[in-house]
């Protein structure tokens, strides 16, 4: 126990997942794969071995969560036209409706469908009976491949998972991200008003940390007015997504500069039965220090300094396991 308690803090978690998890997993975050084109192969899985139908756009409904903030963009109408041009090269998935004979759920391939419905052309389909984790996890892993969500829909896709009762394992698989990168998307979505991430749109060229910056201070209630105020404000809504982030952003950063979380460091106390030994560690998340004191801290603080490799050897061997 007392090991554990000196050890804490040692390491952090990294804040993005670079990888993609296979399917199954055991664990939020485990296994994961190290490259959208194993992410691409893991959602393909999906498709193989499946016959591929052609099915009336029309007999097909949206999946039940939504996974995109805006509909209608520059990737949309070059996919309408190259589909038009050269057919339709990759099938979407869909499964049955369940209640209703004859209709289906797209499970992925969302814009696909769309320009057939606008090209008034039938869509090369696969039709797979899956459950509702499945379902979530194939299309989550499918955008994540194409890799053309942005943070925030990303965000909110994970918030919306939640809302519908999946727990953090799924949403870490769906979204190929460890628990640190979900907990950071949770948080931010926590803070902001989901009218606020509307009216702002999906803002492609806006990162995850300006995101988190807006969240804290749109978060705070001394700022609702003035959130309120530039959300009403005539020309917000003519703007671009991201010059609509830009111009809340900068309405509520008024010192102009970057907004950071300030965590309190963690003090946490350890005395042995003997009471030889007292020690003090401090932890914020970035720094970890510990002291000692009483009749054995000097002989004790030698005996630690002196094991430091064989201790964080067998703390990498230990976080090892538990990532199997």
């Amino acid at each position: 126990m007392a090991r554990k308690n000196l050890l804490e803090g040692l390491a952090e978690m990294p804040d993005e997942g670079a990888g993609a998890p296979n399917y199954p997993m055991r664990g939020a975050g485990r296994s994961l794969v190290r490259s959208l084109d194993e992410l691409a192969k893991q959602a393909e899985k999906f498709l193989e071995g499946e016959a591929v139908v052609d099915l009336d756009p029309d007999t097909i409904e949206a999946s039940f969560v939504k996974d995109r903030l805006s509909e209608d963009d520059e990737a949309f109408r070059a996919l309408v036209e190259a589909i038009r041009t050269r057919g339709q090269d990759t099938p979407i998935l869909v499964r049955p409706h369940g209640k209703i004979d004859g209709r289906y759920q797209v499970v992925f391939g969302h814009r696909r469908l769309r320009a057939a419905r606008e090209l008034g052309r039938n869509v090369r389909a696969v039709v797979k009976a899956i459950d509702d984790r499945t379902h979530v996890i194939a299309q989550g892993q499918e955008n994540s491949a194409r890799a053309d969500l942005t943070f925030i829909e990303r965000a909110l896709f994970a918030k919306r998972l939640e809302e519908l009762g999946h727990d953090r394992e799924v949403i870490s698989t769906a979204l190929a991200a460890n628990a640190a990168s979900v907990s950071k998307m949770m948080s931010v979505m926590e803070r902001l008003p989901q009218e606020v991430v509307h009216a702002i749109g999906p803002a492609p060229g806006i990162g995850r940390e300006r995101w988190v910056e807006l969240s804290l201070l749109a978060g705070k209630s001394a700022n609702a007015a003035d959130v309120a105020k530039v959300l009403e404000g005539d020309d917000f809504h003519r703007l671009p997504s991201d010059k609509r982030f830009e111009a809340l952003y900068a309405a509520l950063n008024k010192s102009a500069r970057p907004v950071r979380k300030t965590t309190a460091a963690r003090k946490v106390t350890w005395q042995p039965l003997d009471k030889a030994v007292q020690a003090e560690m401090k932890n914020d998340g970035k720094a970890f220090s510990l002291s000692m004191k009483a009749k054995n801290a000097g002989r004790f603080g030698e005996f630690l300094s002196g094991r430091l490799d064989a201790l964080y050897e067998q703390f990498l061997a230990e976080e090892g396991k538990q990532g199997d």
